[in-house]
């Protein structure tokens, strides 16, 4: 299966598991997040954008989350990417209602939306360019972007170096299973300044997209609003790179390190 390096920062941000104890709440309405994507280091491949806004879906809360991604100038030059992500989720337990999936990757195009219902257990996965419309069994699924909030929601200060966590996400037709391994601490130096993070390993499969199985690594914010600050990944072709340039909105204070 094709996947764009945009693609791929929402799968690693996706899969930063947490322990299983509630905490109050890492994101609100109105939480914005934009990364700086790079290619091999040097090379800007774009920007990927989290926002987040509060709604309601068929008259109850919900919350309203969408990823984006495009290509930097020089990259769309050859190889224009435009990916949009959409998730609608419940508040507070986040259990996704609708995810959406648009995207434009050099003429390779995918429109899709599944529909959750918590009720009968399956999601109806509807595919508006070949014309399919499908239903599938499933069991608390999480979508590739309701994942992210689902897993902030959960207590990180526990974890220790060495805990594995098992991820379960439906993604288009399939469940999708990761295992996760926690690195411990680390403060990394920053536009920001110096950030105290958490550093996560999520085991992928290796093969034509990631050089081997251990090739993402992902630091969270160790303070209680636990956002990707930065990510690195091995592929197959290259490497990618993603860091936190810009945000708004923070559900909780922003904790630099000071000497």
């Amino acid at each position: 299966m094709r996947k764009s390096i945009l693609f791929l920062f929402f799968i690693a941000i996706a899969l930063t598991s947490f322990s299983q104890e509630e905490i109050p709440s890492a994101f609100k309405g109105g939480e914005w997040l934009q990364y700086r994507m790079s290619y091999s280091g040097f090379l800007k491949a774009g920007t990927a954008t989290l926002s987040l806004q509060e709604t309601e879906y068929k008259g109850q809360p919900a919350l309203h989350a969408v990823g984006e991604g495009r290509t930097a100038a020089v990259v769309g030059w050859f190889f224009k990417v435009e990916d949009k992500y959409e998730s609608y989720f419940t508040v507070p337990q986040v259990e996704p209602y609708l995810f959406k999936r648009k995207i434009n990757e050099g003429g390779y195009k995918k429109d899709k939306q599944i529909t959750f219902d918590r009720d009968k257990n399956t999601a109806r996965v509807q595919d508006f360019l070949k014309k399919k419309d499908s239903v599938y069994s499933v069991k608390g699924p999480q979508d590739l972007i309701s994942t992210f909030y689902f897993l902030r929601q959960f207590d990180t200060k526990k974890m220790k170096k060495g805990d594995d966590i098992n991820v379960s996400m439906f993604f288009d037709e399939k469940s999708y299973p990761f295992k996760l391994h926690c690195l411990g601490y680390e403060t990394l130096k920053t536009r920001f300044g110096k950030i105290k993070t958490q550093k996560f390993r999520p085991l992928v499969q290796a093969g034509r997209v990631f050089k081997a199985k251990e090739s993402v690594t992902i630091w969270i914010t160790a303070d209680d609003n636990k956002i990707p600050i930065k990510m690195k990944a091995s592929l197959a072709v290259g490497s990618l790179r993603a860091e936190l340039e810009a945000y708004k909105g923070l559900a909780n204070p922003f904790e630099v390190v000071y000497d």
